[in-house]
């Protein structure tokens, strides 16, 4: 026994004074015969354990007063809560000017209060189609044959709850264009998107706050609404909220893809693919009692649908009005809308490459233009096609003059008829 508790050293105190021998005492509490009279010594003598400090709370006459805010705080709270030590710790500051720390206060609540109880977590199986989770996983030293040598690659594990079937995603980086690559790989390897998806509560997700209280980051927010998903967040240290994820990172960090040879990132990520898929034939699904792979494909058609084209992965997303002109602002260009949404508000997300409008309520991709383009002006002439709505009216057709300019402009120079400028003047008239 590592040190004798209060309780220990009275029971040595009893036992001698019912005329137990020291050896038989040692035998009863499985300690040496020497702790036995070095205690029974000590208090013979009437000597004070001096291990035991006072605190600063009882130095200061403060005990009293402490343990009746306690008292009445534990009789306010339902169901058994326990106090929250930092309101105590504030209102002693409050109150009687205590300049203590916050340790010293919950040093003081551990010696004289018992500890709160244990509350137990509820164990639930997830409904099929009805949660996936989400993690990231990072290895230092994987060399892909690409000349860099060893680098950092970051994996995207997407695990099903239900059938536990999961997809791993790699990726150079793991910012917000990655992010939403690899969730449009993991939905593809996984055949659908779960009702919800559960996240930590990475900025990439998370733009502030956490958990259920934080605020889902703008891009990830509109790229859950094109896809049909709630996102879902963990309470913050709560890894045990996503354990199916966190378990597959930890199977993935044994198995240790540095001990392996790639040509390049394909290859690597046809090996992954090949071991996800051994490992869910093998693997016991504990919701079932089948493979995880038989579970998967029961899984399957419980989840939402694919789009025939998934979301172009976007780092920015935000709301922009269309103009009398069909236009929208964004990054200091202007770029031409469908005529119908004159006078709406549309999506612009900018992508790898291109800028895409979408419609807000339905997640319809509109039109696409490259994006940072020298010109600060682009016009798609199909947007001004096309046959009136009850809100919006067709716009004008291109005038006499317009129609001969663009012809103008058609032509290479050399070969324009001198009988058109007399035609553009003659327009002008």
């Amino acid at each position: 026994m590592a040190k004798l508790l209060e309780e220990h050293i009275v029971t040595i105190r009893v036992l001698n004074e019912r005329g137990e021998s020291k050896c038989s005492i040692a035998r009863t509490l499985g300690v040496t015969e020497g702790a036995v009279r070095y205690h029974l010594r000590r208090q013979a003598s009437g000597a004070v354990d001096g291990r035991r400090k006072i605190l600063q709370l009882e130095a200061l006459g403060l005990a009293d007063a402490t343990e009746q805010w306690w008292e009445a705080q534990q009789a306010a709270l339902p169901n058994d809560r326990p106090p929250n030590i930092e309101s105590l710790h504030a209102w002693l500051q409050a109150e009687h000017g205590y300049d203590g720390s916050y340790k010293s206060v919950r040093k003081f609540v551990r010696r004289h209060f018992p500890a709160p109880k244990r509350r137990p977590f509820r164990r639930i199986e997830t409904p099929p189609g009805a949660q996936s989770q989400t993690d990231w996983m990072e290895f230092r030293g994987i060399d892909v044959g690409d000349g860099a040598g060893p680098t950092t690659l970051y994996g995207f594990v997407m695990a099903l709850s239900h059938s536990r079937q999961e997809a791993v995603v790699w990726s150079r980086s793991m910012d917000q264009l990655a992010w939403h690559r690899c969730h449009n790989e993991a939905f593809r390897r996984l055949g659908g998107v779960a009702a919800a998806n559960r996240i930590d509560n990475l900025k990439t997700g998370i733009s502030r706050g956490a958990g259920a209280w934080g605020e889902v980051n703008p891009q990830y927010r509109a790229y859950a609404r094109a896809l049909g998903f709630h996102v879902d967040a963990c309470e913050v240290r709560a890894p045990e909220q996503k354990g199916k994820a966190e378990r597959r990172v930890g199977v993935f960090k044994r198995i240790d893809p540095r001990r392996m040879c790639f040509d390049s990132m394909t290859h690597l990520q046809e090996w992954t693919d090949a071991k996800v898929e051994a490992m869910s034939a093998r693997r016991i699904c504990p919701a079932t009692g089948r493979s995880v792979h038989e579970t998967w494909l029961e899984e399957r058609p419980c989840l939402g649908a694919l789009p025939e084209t998934l979301p172009e992965p976007f780092d920015v997303a935000v709301a922009r009005p269309v103009h009398k002109d069909c236009t929208v602002r964004f990054e200091g260009r202007s770029y031409v809308v469908p005529f119908a949404y004159c006078g709406e508000t549309v999506e612009v997300r900018g992508c790898a490459g291109i800028v895409q409008v979408v419609d807000r309520a339905t997640g319809r991709l509109l039109v696409s233009y490259p994006r940072g383009t020298a010109a600060r002006i682009l016009i798609d002439d199909a947007c001004y096609e096309g046959e009136a709505t009850a809100r919006v009216a067709k716009p004008k057709p291109l005038g006499r003059m317009a129609r001969k300019l663009r012809k103008l402009a058609a032509m290479p120079v050399e070969i324009r008829p001198v009988d058109l400028y007399a035609e553009l003047a003659e327009v002008a008239r």
